[in-house]
């Protein structure tokens, strides 16, 4: 198996179907990325391979890459509304 059928196997990609923007797609991407690095810690952790306090503290990492991928990225900001450094959106 050549490397990049092992990564492929690994880390599979779906198609982006929703309107295009070079950000979204990067987006989409990295959620697809944190959604099956999610599942592979959850499954580690449920074999009883991996501590449940690793398993949140890795996951929690995750997110918090995520979300700055997402503000990076202007991901589901309004372009025209000025920040708002009190917004609790999310």
């Amino acid at each position: 198996m050549s490397s990049r059928e092992k990564e492929d196997f690994l880390y599979p990609r779906s198609r982006y179907h929703g309107e295009f923007k070079p950000e979204k797609l990067v987006f989409n991407s990295n959620l697809q990325e944190f959604a099956q690095r999610v599942s592979y810690i959850c499954n580690l952790e449920t074999a009883g391979k991996l501590d449940t306090l690793v398993a949140y503290e890795q996951i929690k990492a995750l997110w918090k890459n995520l979300k700055a991928s997402k503000h990076e990225l202007k991901i589901g900001e309004d372009p025209f509304r000025p920040e708002d450094p009190h917004s609790e959106e999310d």
